[in-house]
């Protein structure tokens, strides 16, 4: 299906979230990494959450509070805020909650999605953005949230590229 054309690499994105309630977006730009001429894709090893305080050695359980949560998202198209978990275009989800009796918990539900054609190493991404969606229940102070994401580029079958591609743009709909 994919022939690997680079050994896994790591892309990174940082959003601080200022207000509760409020979604913060941040875009993670592809496009040199997808060529539609010559079939080639982003594929989406794994997605890692890393939460933190207004500084990076600030305790987020400070910046956050205690009885909130963080939630961060990345998909594939703009999507304008936090979706569904059945949502084709989800690729990673993570969320940390804080209680200070209990501590904090930190989850990611899809890592990466595998929802979608693709490879059981994977998420084939043909889109040349990533979008960033993170909102927090209500804050004491800003604090940050970095995704990073392990990636190679491959290159893929004509119908599985068009496979991807089709299947991408119906779920813009």
């Amino acid at each position: 299906m994919a022939t690997k054309k680079t050994s896994m690499f790591t892309l990174t994105e940082r959003v601080t979230v200022s207000a509760g309630g409020t979604a913060t977006f941040a875009t993670i730009d592809t496009g040199s990494y997808v060529d539609v001429g010559d079939r080639q894709a982003l594929q989406i090893h794994s997605v890692d959450f890393i939460f933190q305080g207004t500084t990076a050695a600030d305790d987020v359980t400070v910046d956050l509070g205690a009885g909130r949560e963080m939630i961060c998202q990345v998909t594939d198209l703009n999507r304008g805020g936090l979706v569904f978990a059945n949502d084709r275009a989800l690729i990673a989800s993570g969320v940390l909650s804080c209680d200070l009796q209990q501590g904090l918990d930190r989850d990611a539900d899809l890592y990466p999605d595998n929802f979608g054609k693709g490879s059981d190493d994977g998420r084939f991404v043909v889109n040349d953005q990533l979008y960033v969606t993170a909102i927090a229940t209500a804050l004491t102070n800003p604090c940050n949230v970095t995704v990073r994401i392990n990636a190679s580029i491959v290159t893929l079958s004509s119908k599985d590229f068009m496979a991807i591609a089709i299947q991408s743009t119906a779920a813009d709909n």
